[in-house]
Formats: structure tokens, C-alpha cells, sequence
């Protein structure tokens, strides 16, 4: 995932969790709001209850490679990835699928509005 294609302020985080539009899952939360530049960006976040820094840095980059596969960043929102203590119940394809799900009910929700 290109540098370009994250959400890296703190204060942007805050402003896309603060509009308080989400997707909840068993392994993730999945804030949105609408984009403010020309591509889609993507923030992720993972909390000190998945482990110390290495298991942290290890889930984001499997992360990142997720939404690799499924953002292709063109989409009209900006998105912020938390991920939950469940990550670790499943396998790594069990939370691609799940990811992609979640990506699929948000852009329907963005539809309905």
C-alpha cells in the first residue's frame, strides 16, 4: 500500500471516528467517511491487547496486504481499520474474507445514503 494511500495524522483519524459512520465484524471495525482528495485512503490501527510492538507490526502488515488486494482506491470514502483481540481466533483467510466483507457492506451503506 502506497504512502499516498494512508491516512497517517493523528487528527485524521479522529475526524473519520468522529463522523461516526461504521462497519463492525468479529475482527475488525471499519470507520468511513467521505474522501477528501482525488483517491481513497486507509487508515489502521491495532491496540496493545494483540500484543507487544513485534505481533502489532506483524498484524499490520498482514493488514496492509489485505487491503492491497481489496481497495483498489478508487472508492468515495476514506477508511480506518481498527482491528479487534478476535484477530488472532482466525486464519489469515478467514480475515481476508472477512475484511472484504466488511469493505462490501460499507459500500453499500455509502449506496443507501
Amino acid at each position: 500500500m502506497k504512502k499516498a494511500y494512508r491516512v497517517c495524522k493523528s487528527y485524521e483519524f479522529t475526524s473519520i471516528i468522529q463522523h461516526r459512520s461504521f462497519v463492525l465484524s468479529s475482527s475488525f471495525v471499519c470507520y468511513y467517511m467521505p474522501r477528501k482528495e482525488s483517491h481513497a485512503r486507509v487508515g489502521i490501527s491495532v491496540g496493545k491487547k494483540l500484543g507487544n510492538a513485534v505481533v502489532r507490526n506483524k498484524v499490520k502488515r498482514q493488514v496492509r496486504s489485505m487491503v492491497d488486494d481489496i481497495y483498489d482506491f478508487n472508492e468515495t470514502f476514506d477508511t480506518i481499520i481498527i482491528v479487534r483481540p478476535r484477530y488472532h481466533q482466525k486464519s489469515y483467510q478467514e480475515n481476508w474474507k472477512q475484511l472484504k466483507q466488511d469493505k462490501e457492506r460499507l459500500e453499500k451503506r455509502k449506496d443507501k445514503r
